[in-house]
């Protein structure tokens, strides 16, 4: 078992409290309190996991200037006030950052029992193997 330190569970709760925040945001109709809790949880989880000068190594390399643009950039815009647009900004970096994860994500969801019957399915299968290149969305 992974062992964590008293910050790291702290930034997990913060990190898992934000995308409660986000998704029940999302669900009712982007509220926009909703969604700037949830960007500000999910940002301070994140530092608190993995350390502030990690958190902003990951966000500030050179080759994911474009990618941190967005997310942070839609993370703002969600703040003034337009949750739709902010939220399409924000998913779109948020793919571009973290698309390095999604193979081993994607090789882990098919390990388990139900969601990788489903993920191998004719129709399915297809889109989820270029979801898992890493390279698919330059």
């Amino acid at each position: 078992m992974i062992s964590l330190t008293d910050t790291q569970k702290i930034g997990m709760g913060l990190t898992g409290f934000g995308v409660f925040f986000l998704f029940f945001g999302m669900i009712l109709f982007f509220d926009k309190a909703l969604l700037a809790i949830g960007n500000v949880l999910f940002v301070a989880g994140l530092a608190f996991v993995i350390g502030l000068e990690r958190t902003f190594r990951f966000f500030f390399q050179k080759h994911k200037v474009k990618a941190t643009g967005f997310f942070l950039g839609g993370v703002f815009i969600v703040l003034i006030g337009w949750p739709l647009i902010g939220m399409v900004f924000e998913i779109y970096g948020f793919f571009l950052l973290f698309r390095g994860f999604f193979p081993v994500v994607i090789g882990f969801i098919r390990r388990v029992p139900v969601l990788g019957y489903l993920l191998n399915l004719p129709g399915i299968s297809s889109l989820v193997d270029k979801a898992g290149e890493s390279n698919n969305m330059v």
